[in-house]
């Protein structure tokens, strides 16, 4: 693919060396210090079947002394091979192995992975690649070793989680082996880093690419802005640069030219307004013309920072399992790699925003009772009953315990159904009488609690398994209202994530719009860094 020029500075090539403590250039050489020790002692290898080819295992400190950006490698380098015997893992008796230049060509496409292509000893690497030098063979097996470590951690494990929480992302890091990912790499699985990573990530990084190149060849332009609502049947010059804005985003199969709005342009307008998360309504108005004139860059950084944010995220593959996506405004029920259902859900507003971590499902109620928070007490209802003495009684709230709560019934404000997944945030999903919310574009209205648009239908999912629970006995236990707790036979694991990016399930890029202000934070800790 051919280099993209973009706004980031962090993105373009930059020259690699070392730096001496007075700021020096120090070049740094292929040395000759490293001695090549081949003994034939029979050792078993984990990584193919030569046992002749070995190092001393004094050479790895050598090695990252002489190149001092390996130092945070040197106990993993020295772990990695004291494990396989201190046999050669990229080399046999024919030379280099296959996986030698498969790793190569990743390291060296790190652009496509949203980060910038900051190679250490990048001229040294290039050197051994074009090169086969048997007599610098030790120093070229710890080059390789190292450059996989590095391009692990970046790529698979991105910034530390300290600075992750300080975007207040709670849900727990992955912890990658990526020696094991190594062994496996190179006894011929080359797909073990892709299945470490969570399978999201493959499919923005593939959208980055095409977005670049859309971005070389001078991006979609923008419109103008409408002065009123543009539909179907109109013929308007303003329909033309439409037209050719949506072909090159690929929305529009076919670019006729014209200035008539026909119906492949209103399929077209359908489909990108899906992918923005906007009313589908297929009518150009001031909303769509906003999401239309997003350039390529400013979607480029959007997928960069989503990119980062998969890779912090489990590849979670077994059973059944939950996504809410706060931004998408989207519940999504998974099992393994296959999607369930996914349906509507309302957020926190900006003053109660809903926290990022992961819970497990352990309960669902049924008719349950709303217990009031202080805060919402304090801040809501309490003003209300002062104007009206009678404000308790008619919306059904009662104190019990010392604590104020409102009865199951059509006005409950967690609806008929609650999902609880115990959790320092109080969070859990929830039914909601306001079901008109859901109509909405916007949906960030609630106090931090998740509600859904479908919850007697996850609810006969989650429950599909349990003896004696069908369709029929969830409305015998509805229509009691009384409260009733059904305790889940396994827990289900529930991810609150926060995606402004995302490839849908039917292949396309969608872009949601950052609605508590995170993306641009994280792009100033990546471009930081």
């Amino acid at each position: 693919m051919k280099k993209v020029t973009i706004l980031l500075s962090w993105l373009l090539p930059i020259v690699f060396s070392a730096c001496g403590p007075n700021g020096a250039t120090v070049k740094n050489k292929v040395p000759n210090t490293f001695s090549d020790t081949i003994r034939p002692q029979v050792v078993a290898g984990n990584f193919s079947d030569q046992k002749k080819l070995k190092l001393d295992s004094a050479e790895i400190k050598k090695f990252t002394t002489h190149f001092s950006l390996f130092q945070p490698y040197q106990k993993e380098l020295q772990r990695f091979y004291k494990n396989r015997g201190y046999n050669l893992a990229w080399h046999d008796d024919k030379g280099r192995i296959e996986n030698v230049q498969i790793l190569y060509n990743r390291i060296m496409q790190m652009e496509e992975n949203g980060l910038p292509a900051e190679i250490p000893y990048i001229e040294e690497y290039k050197q051994w690649i074009g090169n086969e030098i048997r007599d610098s063979l030790v120093f070229f097996e710890l080059m390789q070793t190292a450059q996989y470590l590095h391009f692990a951690n970046r790529v698979l494990g991105g910034v530390s989680e300290k600075e992750s929480k300080m975007m207040l992302w709670y849900i727990p890091r992955k912890k990658t082996d990526y020696l094991q990912l190594l062994d496996e790499f190179v006894t011929g699985d080359a797909a073990a880093m892709d299945r470490s990573i969570y399978p999201q990530y493959h499919l923005l990084k593939s959208a980055l690419i095409g977005l670049k190149e859309i971005q070389e060849n001078g991006g979609w332009g923008t419109i103008e802005n409408v002065k009123r609502k543009i539909k179907k049947g109109d013929s308007l010059a303003i329909i033309v640069p439409l037209k050719r804005r949506l072909f090159i985003s690929g929305e529009l199969r076919e670019n006729d030219g014209s200035p008539f709005f026909n119906q492949s342009l209103e399929d077209a307008v359908l489909l990108f307004q899906t992918k923005h998360g906007l009313k589908p309504d297929g009518v150009i108005g001031l909303n769509t013309v906003r999401q239309l004139n997003i350039s390529t860059e400013d979607r480029i950084k959007q997928i960069i920072v989503n990119l980062e944010r998969c890779r912090w995220l489990p590849n979670e593959t077994d059973g059944d399992y939950l996504v809410v996506n706060i931004p998408a405004y989207n519940l999504t029920v998974m099992h393994g790699d296959s999607l369930i259902f996914s349906c509507g859900v309302i957020v926190g507003k900006e003053t109660n925003k809903t926290a990022i971590f992961k819970g497990y499902m352990e309960n669902i109620v049924f008719n349950p009772y709303w217990n009031v928070p202080d805060k919402i007490l304090k801040k809501e209802i309490l003003p209300l009953v002062a104007k009206n003495k009678n404000y308790l009684a008619d919306n059904h709230m009662e104190w019990y315990d010392g604590r104020l709560r409102q009865k199951p019934g059509e006005d409950n404000a967690l609806g008929e159904i609650k999902f609880m997944f115990p959790n320092p945030f109080d969070i859990y999903l929830h039914d909601t009488p306001a079901k008109g919310l859901f109509q909405q574009e916007r949906r960030a209205f609630s106090h931090g609690c998740i509600r859904i648009a479908e919850p007697h239908r996850l609810a006969l999912y989650l429950l599909r398994d349990k003896k004696g629970w069908s369709s029929e006995e969830m409305d015998r236990v509805l229509a009691l209202k009384s409260e009733r707790y059904i305790k889940m036979d396994k827990k289900v694991p529930v991810y609150v994530v926060y995606l402004t990016a995302f490839v849908d399930f039917n292949g396309n890029i969608n872009f949601r719009e950052d609605i508590y202000n995170r993306d641009q934070s994280l792009l100033g800790m990546l471009l930081k860094n």
